[in-house]
């Protein structure tokens, strides 16, 4: 049996995956996911769904964020430049460039952008077993305006305080080198 190639389609914001299949796709060249608030992610399903491994890589600004949560699955991250504050079970851990965290399921969690910097964090995430969230309440995130007001499992209702999300092509400087 042969995988196929899939489509790499070409849009105004980068290259978006189609189809089944695989493909060769940098990160610069890819479309990115952007939000004032969330900072920006590479969006390296596109239009493909993976139902074994979610991956991509996040860039977050001093004080951008994600919301406070858990999920079903194993999530594990790398900060691969600048710092963060990862908020994980009520706590506080500053983090690094080359800090790895590993969350084994429903381990709550977010990251906040810290540092004088963009952080770009690598991530990757267990699908296999489906996609279950549950967004917390947690005083902590709450210090970093990560946290949800009222536990709930519909991220659009975890998210409906932030900015709207738009499509972006890659901007010179979220990545080093």
């Amino acid at each position: 049996m042969t995988v196929p190639e899939a489509e790499l389609k070409q849009t105004d914001a980068g290259l978006i995956p189609q189809g089944e299949g695989w493909f060769v796709l940098n990160a610069r060249d890819v479309s990115w996911i952007r939000s004032e608030e969330r900072g920006q992610d590479t969006d390296f399903e596109g239009g493909q769904e993976w139902t074994q491994l979610g991956f991509r890589i996040q860039v977050v600004a001093p004080g951008q964020r994600g919301i406070y949560h858990g999920e079903s699955g194993q999530e594990d991250f790398l900060v691969v430049s600048g710092e963060c504050v990862l908020v994980i079970e009520g706590e506080e851990r500053h983090l690094k460039a080359w800090d790895f965290v590993h969350c084994p399921p429903w381990t709550k969690h977010t990251f906040v952008g810290a540092g004088d910097g963009l952080c770009v964090i690598v991530m990757a995430g267990n699908r296999a077993a489906g996609f279950e969230v549950v967004y917390a309440v947690s005083d902590v995130a709450a210090k970093h305006g990560a946290s949800v007001l009222e536990e709930t499992s519909k991220p659009d209702e975890a998210y409906a305080h932030f900015g709207p999300e738009e499509r972006a092509v890659y901007q010179e400087g979220w990545l080093p080198w």
